[in-house]
């Protein structure tokens, strides 16, 4: 097999403001039964003004080092899954790693929308499976409150601010680690889910921002329709790969965007309620947050211990979506 990565250390950051329900329904026409019935998110974490999504991302790096007992010095790569960089460039890494003072590290950023963070985690995985690095660090970080339009009832109950983060590094134990991860895209997926204005296509002008091109749009039935199968189906491929039963499957952690989804692939693998990590109630969709901040606070939690099988899956813009099998370390 040789050198397989683990994860060593976890850490994530939420924003203390709190956005509810009640609150939205002040903004716009919708209700508290409305949303959770048909999201199951409940309330939501905004950043404020001044501070971006490296602000997030460094606090979660932060603890995640501390969690693994390893020096920012000693990080060799850092690999930021996030749609909301604070600017084009530099890079959302280059501003963490200023941030946490991780003088001996590389880093860029990679655009891979909710299933961000498994592509960066697959990333960082092959630099450590190489024999080339021994620490990578890992960041999905997210202030979707930037790109959402509080106007929009349809959109702007979904989204929140948020940060995770885990290390990697080699594991002793080629039993231990990442097992496996499947990754896929379909760009056909860009008209149902996308942010128009802001980039080369269409730079920043008064033309734009009138038009609300700076929003995420999102076509919620067909990004649903597609989540719904696109996320059952990997997962079922990567349990079925590894010959993973339901039974010995410890924690399954999908991505957060809606609880329908979420409900249709456990039900899919015949999972229990209690072996499917949700926190979208608290959170909402945090984009490439959603699963470091589910583990994280999965293991502050207590509920991993060493040998536990974890299950990874997420879908989003692109279309992409991915899953991953991991047998925790720590």
């Amino acid at each position: 097999m040789g050198i397989r990565a683990k994860i060593t250390g976890v850490g994530h950051y939420t924003p203390e403001k709190v956005l509810t329900n009640q609150d939205l329904e002040k903004m716009v026409d919708t209700s508290d039964e409305w949303i959770i019935s048909r999201t199951g998110i409940k309330e939501r974490r905004i950043l404020g003004e001044g501070k971006g999504s490296s602000y997030m991302g460094a606090k979660a790096a932060k603890i995640s080092l501390e969690n693994a007992g390893v020096s920012a010095n000693d990080i060799d790569l850092i690999v930021v899954a996030t749609v909301t960089p604070d600017m084009f460039f530099p890079s959302t890494a280059c501003l963490i790693q200023e941030e946490i003072n991780a003088k001996n590290a590389w880093g860029v950023d990679i655009n891979g929308a909710c299933t961000g963070f498994l592509y960066a985690t697959a990333m960082g995985a092959q630099f450590i499976e190489s024999g080339r690095y021994q620490k990578v660090l890992i960041v999905g970080t997210d202030k979707m409150s930037s790109i959402t339009d509080y106007t929009d009832r349809n959109n702007c109950i979904l989204f929140g601010d948020a940060a995770g983060a885990v290390v990697l590094e080699p594991s002793e134990n080629e039993e231990l680690g990442i097992i496996d991860f499947v990754l896929k895209s379909d760009g056909s997926g860009k008209d149902y889910l996308y942010m128009k204005g802001g980039g080369s296509l269409h730079p920043a002008t008064h033309d734009t921002v009138d038009k609300g091109m700076h929003y995420l749009f999102q076509d919620g039935r067909n990004v649903f329709k597609f989540a719904v199968s696109g996320m059952a189906d990997i997962t079922e491929e990567i349990v079925k790969k590894h010959n993973v039963t339901s039974e010995e499957i410890k924690l399954f952690i999908p991505h957060q965007a809606n609880y329908r989804i979420i409900d249709a692939t456990a039900k899919r693998l015949k999972l229990p309620n209690e072996k499917v990590m949700i926190n979208i109630q608290k959170y909402g969709n945090t984009t490439a947050a959603t699963i470091p901040l589910g583990l994280s606070e999965a293991y502050m939690e207590g509920k991993l211990v060493k040998g536990d099988v974890l299950l990874l899956a997420a879908f989003g813009a692109g279309f992409t979506w991915g899953s991953m099998l991991i047998r925790w370390t720590i």
